[in-house]
């Protein structure tokens, strides 16, 4: 009951109804005191009536008329003479006299609380204002025990009406909160849960009823969810399945396409003029074709495995794919400079680095090759309080507009002709795996710069 949302709020609504009668009953039992003793003086007034309708009374009937109206003395004040009207003897002095007349709401509060807390019997005045207008004033003295007692029972069956009414109103608040509020919302969680047992399954994709505003629009807001969740899980599936096909076809189509580059190079060695003049353009298709195969199969794999992270010496990374780059440029007019400090180390996966920088390297010798001017290219790196700074920065003529749009969207971000532009996807992802990033820094006719950053960490080995 306690952890349910109506359970809770049958709770919460008796104490805040009870709250709401606490805050009532103050008034109330300031306003049954000053009834009470509008009351004896009443009586008191009519006990005196007696007095006027014969001058002597016997001492008997004198005191069972104080009696009955629960003073000890009457005192009228009659055409400015005060007059006592009715007497008995008062057990012990006066201690507190109050005004009726001319009381207001603080006051009367004020006193019946104190009375209510003085558990101890008092002799006290009580001043008023005779009913129809039969005197200027009327005075009684009477004990507070009787008023206090009364104060007491009233304020008890205040209580235990208060009790009942806050049960009642609270029991009647569960039972509409059960209606309109838990049962749409364990509705909503049923299709939750039929839901994530087949999220592939249309039918179980909620249709909005609730009659409630919010929770409709809670409803409608978990019916788009879950409408794009199912076609983007539909979507995965085909597009995993179309990945499995294509890396097929690429693993078969690169066989055939290493068989049918060991014949060009024969062709290529033809002495006839016009085999030698289109054998090397079918050479340079049959490169791209199986680099394009090789590439969409590393691109296929199911995932990169997670980077083991080690204390790397940068500048011998860096050596490799330089001397490894330096076999391709061949005639080309490109330079290519390890500028990495030689105390450099970083934190990383050395095989993972390597194919990033190895990349980006590549990208940059392909793209002054292509421009057929001679340039150079750098590899140099720094480092912060919090990260390793390396950067990749090559004298090419920049990219284009649309290569830095989707520069790391595979098979859309391609600088070059013919190229696939999975070689940065991969390396965006294999530096995000260290918890990195790989930036496009700068670029333009002065040249081209990629950064990566790697986070220092606080790892130990």
């Amino acid at each position: 009951m306690l952890n349910s949302l109506s359970g809770r709020f049958l709770i919460l609504t008796t104490v805040f109804v009870m709250l709401a009668e606490v805050l009532i009953f103050v008034p109330s039992i300031a306003r049954f005191r000053e009834d009470f003793l509008l009351n004896r003086l009443e009586r008191a007034q009519i006990a005196s009536l007696a007095l006027l309708a014969d001058d002597m009374l016997a001492d008997d009937l004198e005191a069972e008329l104080l009696s009955n109206a629960g003073v000890y003395n009457v005192v009228l004040r009659r055409d400015e003479v005060r007059q006592l009207m009715l007497s008995s003897p008062i057990p012990d002095q006066v201690t507190h006299t109050y005004d009726l007349r001319m009381a207001s709401a603080w006051m009367l509060i004020r006193h019946a609380l104190k009375r209510f807390f003085t558990p101890e019997n008092e002799i006290i005045r009580v001043i008023g204002q005779p009913v129809r207008d039969a005197g200027l004033l009327i005075e009684v003295t009477m004990d507070s025990n009787p008023l206090r007692m009364a104060m007491i029972d009233y304020g008890l069956r205040i209580l235990l009406l208060s009790l009942v009414i806050s049960i009642i109103t609270a029991f009647f608040l569960f039972l509409a909160v059960r209606a309109f509020l838990v049962r749409p919302i364990k509705g909503v969680v049923g299709y939750m849960q039929r839901y994530a047992r087949a999220p592939e399954d249309a039918r179980g994709i909620i249709q909005p009823q609730a009659g409630v505003t919010e929770l409709r629009e809670a409803e409608e807001a978990l019916q788009m969810l879950q409408t794009q969740l199912t076609q983007a899980l539909k979507q995965r599936e085909r597009l995993a399945q179309l990945g499995g096909a294509v890396a097929k076809v690429s693993h078969d189509l690169r066989n055939i396409l290493t068989s049918a580059q060991l014949f060009t190079d024969r062709i290529e060695a033809s002495e006839d003029p016009l085999v030698s003049r289109m054998a090397p353009k079918l050479v340079n298709s049959i490169t791209r074709a199986v680099s394009l195969c090789e590439s969409t199969l590393a691109f296929g794999r199911a995932e990169e495995p997670a980077p083991t992270l080690t204390l790397v010496r940068l500048r011998d990374v860096a050596a490799d794919v330089v001397a490894s780059e330096q076999l391709a440029i061949a005639d080309a007019c490109v330079e290519i400079v390890n500028d990495v400090p030689e105390d450099m180390i970083v934190r990383a996966d050395p095989e993972q680095i390597f194919r990033v920088i190895m990349n980006l390297v590549r990208n940059a010798r392909q793209a002054l090759v292509a421009a057929n001017r001679p340039g150079s290219i750098s590899v140099g790196a720094c480092e912060h309080e919090t990260e390793w700074c390396i950067e990749i920065h090559d004298t090419g003529p920049g990219l284009p507009p649309k290569a830095q749009e989707n520069l790391f969207t595979p098979f859309q971000g391609g600088v070059r002709k013919g190229g696939s532009g999975l070689g940065l996807a991969i390396s965006s992802e294999l530096v995000k795996g260290h918890g990195g990033e790989l930036l496009l820094k700068s670029t333009g006719p002065e040249g081209t710069t990629f950064e990566i950053r790697l986070p220092r960490g606080d790892g130990t080995f």
